[in-house]
């Protein structure tokens, strides 16, 4: 029971120097890559830069003592800051000690309803947001993020919740474009991205080994960070209108407690649900990957215990919703990080960050870290899924593109909640509309197949019809409609046999249906048959007076009720007629 609650009682036993060795290198590689990425999400969620570094503290060694996944790195992502000044915006003011206090209160929100979900094992709850729906959400974040950070490359002032707004108050502000901060802001960008993509075969070409090149190429925020720094000390350029970080407060996280006003947890309670289950949602996902590719495992009701543990640590320490991020997931994983540990040592690498080297980001520029986040969100846009989707599943396209036409036009809680809406809409449009088809035999075989698509055997006096969905209330009058239609179609009729191969469930209104079909069937001279029921199926039909009413019998296979009905005509035997199904066919 413990080392299920407490997964590093597992991990800790086996804990040897080689083992210590690779974490810690995985912790100072991530240690280089988090710290501007801590501080550009902050200044992202309307926060002060420094409560990135607390959000990146306290919540690792939460989730090294709770979490199951061996490399997932828990901190401050850019879909949850985003979606944090959203909820947090709509309260209070950016900047004031109210917002801070909110955004502290909306974490350990979060954080509870992780925990209790995890604690009730309801982690299954997270299948309400569909693939499309996730991607689309994500994609639509990318550009809203994208959007909001270049007033920054621009040094002006616009603001805007959705897109439009944004674009509206950039277009009115170009005018007044800080040329100083565009020419840090743009460079910086342009370096990121190249940074990247192109770092890593360039130190290669000049011998250095593809690991040591990859891990060169993460740390390139840092060397534009510093690069970006000396300039605007070299020139002046603070003079010149360019917005810098300013004083970091220097030290440790301050103990923090949530707000217990009531009026505030019931404005952030749906805020921080929906923040749960994306957050859990993109954690679990990456967790998931990472641990396939070593033949791992994680426990996703436990998961969910450690990244509410995360986010409780997060508000105890004055930080904000965390959650597992992509990229340091798989920098430290990349880097070879063997245990939560790893997590752990990078922990204590910002903590030594925030008590020494605030003092030195006084001169960073703003549009330095709006450069980070720009090109760490562009790389969330997917423009191949929704080609993908249309060419498969249009159902699913309208999903996707609703979930991102909604965030961009109304923001990002309306767009998750339209999503799921949506996609809950078209499944239950399809699970009313199940597939049915009318099958006959595959000649010389004992199969069966849907007569549209196959060469198959059928007889004008008995019809088969497939079902390939169990049946419920949302379907059971579609199938009822469906068989007496088929039937109607066909005079010579004397049988239907309802293949059941695909039932897994008949639920009360299914059962009612079946009732209704067999005596509508007995009543026009048909008899009612069914194949190839499952046990469990079979077993709750037997506690109903439906088998002793039915006009017909259950068969074993398809196989066997083809054979028997085929010669069950309703007329007299000729001469020279066959003597079994088999020799007719």
């Amino acid at each position: 029971m413990l080392q299920r609650y407490f997964p590093i009682l597992t991990w800790a036993r086996s804990y040897d120097r080689g083992v210590l060795t690779s974490d810690l290198m995985a912790a100072v590689i991530v240690t280089i890559m988090l710290i501007p990425q801590s501080l550009a999400y902050a200044m992202l969620a309307g926060l002060p830069p420094v409560v990135g570094l607390y959000a990146s503290i306290l919540p690792l060694f939460a989730y090294a003592v709770f979490g199951t996944s061996r490399t997932l790195a828990v901190g401050p992502v850019a879909v949850v800051s985003l979606m944090t000044a959203s909820a947090v915006g709509a309260i209070a003011t950016p900047g004031t000690a109210e917002y801070w206090e909110a955004a502290v209160t909306l974490a350990a929100l979060s954080g509870v309803m992780l925990a209790v979900l995890g604690l009730l094992r309801l982690g299954f709850l997270a299948n309400l947001l569909s693939h499309p729906v996730i991607s689309g959400f994500i994609s639509a974040s990318g550009i809203l993020i994208a959007t909001s950070q270049l007033k920054h490359i621009l040094g002006v002032k616009a603001g805007g919740e959705t897109w439009p707004e944004m674009l509206s108050g950039l277009a009115g502000a170009i005018g007044s474009t800080n040329l100083a901060t565009l020419a840090i802001g743009v460079p910086a960008t342009l370096f990121l991205f190249w940074v990247r993509k192109g770092l890593k075969p360039a130190l290669q070409r000049f011998g250095m080994p593809a690991r040591a090149a990859d891990m060169t190429a993460k740390a390139g925020p840092v060397a534009a960070v510093a690069v970006t720094i000396l300039a605007v000390i070299g020139f002046g350029l603070e003079a010149r209108g360019v917005s810098t970080v300013g004083a970091i407060p220097q030290g440790l996280p301050p103990f923090t407690l949530p707000s217990t006003e009531f009026a505030l947890i019931q404005a952030l309670w749906v805020p921080a649900l929906l923040i749960s289950v994306i957050g859990f949602v993109e954690s679990v996902s990456v967790a998931q990957t990472l641990a396939a590719k070593r033949r791992q495992r994680i426990a996703p009701d436990q998961e969910l215990i450690g990244l509410g543990a995360s986010n409780i640590a997060s508000a105890l320490s004055g930080g904000y919703p965390v959650t597992g991020g992509f990229a340091r997931s798989v920098v430290n994983f990349d880097a070879g990080a063997q245990t939560p540990a790893a997590g752990a040592f990078t922990a204590v690498g910002i903590a030594l960050a925030s008590l020494f080297l605030t003092p030195l980001l006084f001169h960073l520029p703003n549009a330095t870290l709006a450069a980070t986040i720009i090109v760490a969100v562009l790389s969330l846009v997917d423009f191949k899924t929704p080609r993908l989707l249309w060419a498969y599943s249009k159902a699913d396209f309208a999903a996707h593109a609703a979930t991102i036409v909604i965030t961009l036009l109304a923001g990002v809680e309306l767009g998750v909640i339209a999503g799921v809406a949506v996609g809950l809409l078209l499944y239950l449009w399809r699970a009313s509309r199940p597939h049915a088809a009318i099958v006959g035999r595959v000649p010389g075989t004992e199969h069966f197949r849907n007569v549209e698509r196959h060469k198959v055997l059928t007889l004008p006096h008995l019809l088969s019809i497939r079902i390939d969905e169990s049946l419920t209330y949302l379907n059971a009058r579609w199938l009822e409609e469906y068989v007496l239609e088929q039937v109607a179609d066909r005079p010579p009729l004397r049988h239907v046999v309802l293949m059941c191969s695909a039932v897994n469930a008949i639920d009360a209104s299914g059962l009612e249906s079946l009732e209704a079909i067999n005596h509508r069937l007995a009543d026009g001279g048909v008899k009612l048959h069914l194949s190839e029921v499952k046990g469990p199926v079979m077993d709750r039909l037997g506690r109903a007076h439906f088998l002793d009413d039915l006009s017909g019998r259950v068969f074993l296979s398809q196989d066997s009720a083809f054979a028997e009905l085929a010669l069950d005509t309703g007329e007299e035997p000729g001469p020279g007629d066959p003597l079994d199904a088999r020799g007719m066919i």
